[in-house]
């Protein structure tokens, strides 16, 4: 099948993406994931495109990017967003792994593990958890106004869940504990595609 002809389905489960990785050197899987989730699990021989580096650059990745390509990050959220982008600028080839990259090491897949750190979705929850409950305790010994606080917070998560981004997921991914010696450049992320088989 030619590069032109050939089509992917939206989303592969960890066992085709398995399969592929033994049948297929035309492969490519790119990470969105921040650079210290990368860090603590990735899928072998993947390539670290965080997804705002992607969503700046997306035409250079684009261009860069092989026939057989799958996007990973923790859930799929954020690997379907990029699939979106990169179809956005004609790049219509890319799949998104279901379950993300959690789901690939639990079925068998061959997988790099590093330090640990707490994966961004259950960051954005502890961090939403506690400033609503702080607020409901302060809205009830300090001033009722503090109540809005959850209000609003409750608004953000309705508007994340409804347009499918999260502004605290982005906000929490340039804390230094999510930050990472081995975050790429554009430069260096694209080098790298570039030099991909």
């Amino acid at each position: 099948m030619t590069e032109s002809t050939l089509t992917m389905p939206a989303t592969v489960d960890p066992a085709t993406l398995k399969e592929w990785a033994a049948q297929h050197d035309d492969l490519m899987v790119v990470d969105v994931r921040s650079g210290a989730e990368f860090d603590a699990l990735h899928i072998r021989g993947s390539y670290h495109v965080p997804l705002p580096l992607l969503s700046e650059h997306t035409e250079e990745f684009a261009e860069r990017m092989g026939t057989r390509v799958v996007l990973v990050c923790q859930s799929g959220a954020r690997a379907e967003q990029a699939r979106r982008r990169l179809a956005a600028v004609g790049l219509a080839r890319a799949s998104v792994l279901e379950g993300g990259v959690p789901a690939f090491a639990a079925a068998g897949g061959e997988v790099v593990r590093g330090p640990q750190t707490w994966a961004m979705e259950r960051q954005v929850r502890m961090t939403a958890g506690s400033l609503v409950l702080a607020s409901i305790l302060a809205g009830r010994f300090v001033s009722p106004r503090l109540r809005l606080v959850a209000g609003a917070i409750g608004a953000g998560l309705t508007f994340s869940a409804a347009t499918n981004s999260c502004a605290m997921g982005r906000m929490l991914s340039w804390m230094p504990w999510n930050r990472s010696a081995s975050e790429p450049t554009a430069h260096q992320a694209l080098q790298r595609l570039g030099d991909a088989p």
